[in-house]
């Protein structure tokens, strides 16, 4: 058979198995205008459903996310956990969504393919804050939740990211086991977008989100302080879903009200005044609520993402706004919870946190002075959510946890990053700072004074090239010479010496190879479907590149631990720019380096 004829075949079993006349219109469009290599791109290949769930562009395709494919995924979702969970049926699902496009059409049909085979299904109607589907699904003890989110992506992007019984999001083997199941199960049972307002097995969790909020203020340990302070915030919710969440948040702390950007402050699935809906792109992304805190005199901005499980903050240091990173807000926020659990009376060798193995290694360092447990994690709550269970079980209060991508999770109100709870409990924080009177830049100098400046660049390589990135990789890990041979035998030749400085540590989590434990094994767990690798240097300097799992993009995350910023911020910038120069090779690529 000929590719079109190939082709011709999906495009009528597309025609058969979608009922959407929008995205079966598309199909027959791009057919009708002998657009194969389109149709081929939307139908030769499956979205791929891994620990992330589901997340690609809106449109018609096997490959994109649409009705059929959530529908599809959904079908399988529900055999397996049939298949795995006890008493799924009588435990239900809880399923969520955001503001985006099809958002709420997507949640309809996924409450709709549990319904029809017997599940109950708890509903919210309205929009909701992805962290309230973990916290739902713990407090219901539901068989698994669903979110239709797409976070931080661009407008035409949606997602869909399952939480397991645990409340935490999906590990292996969940995801492979799904996967399998949901090809077994590709013809649609159902297609009725109002099956949840007629059945008896649908219901809306009202309580819930009370529940969620008192839990909230029991984090707040300071609230007079709170109500007679000074300090002025403004708030923007990056044309999320946010705003009703942070203004109820603020009240349970008692923390007087907050500026809002008014311009992002409704839902807007269109994200009209920013390029990316993501408020750790930079101050770009914030120029609104630059303008909006300048005219209202606010000390602080807040920043949530779009579905609220993010948190930015940005502080007017000398005369500047100074937007802080990740790991600069998880260390002001570990050392937070620390002296707060102390205050409380949890005993130091009880205390835990957990950060992403990509994030600051500050609060290992931190854990070294003051006696406390600090375990790694790979990245993504997923495995820090996961890990924090883990130490639980052991007996440990889990204060904390992070990831330097502006994530957090306080405390045990859900096992997933809140940008809420985040946002109540640093606020609160910084109250108590200026009691000291201190800003949150000089609470963060006193830490870097006592445990030593860390300082931190990561950004990203833009590749569609899946081959160029598998080419890069491969380089990096078997040698820039005789690539193909040393693959071939399975030697690996990673570099010895990078901008200059020699390599003391490799840590490959694609293959499974550590130079530093005795075995040659990493400790963290091992995954050959996405590509990661971790460089120690004999300058203090640790960084890993990695593939994102739902971007177009090569990350890298690299943190110097030195005695003063000043050269610490010098010798990172050598390391920096090897990384694009002798490692990625961006120019020979022609790829675009955001940095």
């Amino acid at each position: 058979m000929s590719e079109k004829s190939d082709i011709s075949v999906l495009v009528q079993e597309w025609l058969r198995l979608d009922e959407n006349e929008e995205t079966r219109t598309e199909i027959t469009a791009l057919l009708e205008a002998n657009n194969y290599d389109e149709l081929k791109k939307r139908l030769a290949t499956r979205i791929e459903f891994g620990t992330a769930g589901l997340r690609a562009k809106m449109e018609a395709g096997f490959s994109r996310m649409n009705d059929l494919t959530v529908l599809q995924t959904s079908q399988g979702l529900a055999k397996y956990l049939l298949e795995t969970v006890h008493d799924a049926k009588e435990r239900g699902v809880v399923i969520g969504h955001d503001h985006r496009h099809h958002s709420e059409n997507f949640a309809r049909l996924t409450a709709a393919a549990f319904i029809t085979l017997g599940f109950r299904v708890w509903y919210y109607h309205a929009y909701i804050h992805t962290p309230l589907v973990p916290y739902t699904v713990k407090k219901k003890k539901a068989a698994a939740g669903i979110m239709i989110t797409a976070s931080h992506n661009p407008k035409q992007d949606n997602g869909y990211k399952v939480y397991w019984e645990n409340a935490c999001q999906i590990i292996p083997p969940h995801d492979k086991g799904i996967a399998a199941t949901i090809l077994n199960h590709l013809t649609p049972w159902t297609w009725d977008y109002n099956l949840i307002d007629t059945s008896d097995l649908c219901a809306e969790p009202e309580e819930v989100i009370d529940n969620y909020f008192k839990d909230l203020a029991g984090l707040s340990r300071f609230r007079s302080d709170n109500e007679a302070s000074s300090l002025k915030f403004a708030y923007t919710a990056m044309h999320g879903v946010g705003t009703p969440f942070a203004k109820r948040a603020f009240e349970v702390f008692g923390l007087p009200p907050f500026f809002t950007v008014d311009e992002q402050i409704m839902p807007d699935p269109d994200f009209s005044t920013v390029e990316f809906p993501n408020p750790e792109e930079g101050k770009g992304s914030l120029s609104l609520a630059i303008q909006t805190a300048d005219r209202s005199g606010a000390h602080l901005i807040l920043a949530n993402d779009p579905d609220a499980d993010r948190l930015a903050i940005a502080e007017r240091v000398n005369g500047e706004w100074k937007l802080f990173t990740g790991n600069q807000i998880g260390a002001v926020l570990g050392a937070a919870c620390f002296e707060k659990a102390k205050a409380s009376g949890v005993p130091v060798e009880k205390i835990a946190m957990v950060a992403s193995t990509v994030s600051s290694k500050f609060l290992a360092r931190m854990a070294e002075v003051e006696g406390f447990r600090f375990e790694e994690a790979l990245t993504g709550f997923k495995w820090i959510g996961n890990k924090a269970i883990d130490l639980e079980k052991e007996g440990y209060y889990v204060a904390f946890a992070y990831e330097e991508a502006i994530g957090f999770t306080i405390g045990d109100l859900v096992k997933d990053k809140d940008g809420i709870s985040a946002l109540g409990f640093f606020s609160e924080w910084a109250v108590q700072l200026q009691k000291r009177e201190l800003t949150i830049n000089q609470y963060l100098e006193t830490l870097y004074a006592k445990y030593g400046y860390f300082v931190s660049e990561n950004s990203y390589f833009i590749c569609d090239d899946k081959q160029v990135i598998k080419t890069i990789f491969e380089r990096i890990r078997y040698g820039y010479k005789e690539t193909q041979e040393n693959m071939k035998s399975g030697k690996y030749e990673y570099p010895r010496d990078i901008a200059g400085y020699r390599v003391v540590g490799v840590r490959d989590l694609t293959v499974g190879y550590d130079s530093n434990t005795p075995s040659n094994k990493p400790t963290l767990p091992v995954s050959a479907s996405s590509e990661m690798i971790t460089f120690k240097l004999e300058n203090n300097a640790i960084f890993t590149i990695r593939t994102s799992g739902t971007e177009p993009k090569v990350k890298y995350y690299s943190e110097l631990r030195g005695d003063s910023e000043e050269q610490a911020r010098k010798d990172l910038s050598k390391v920096v720019q090897a990384i694009g120069d002798e490692l990625v090779e961006y120019q020979q690529y022609n790829l675009l380096w955001r940095r």
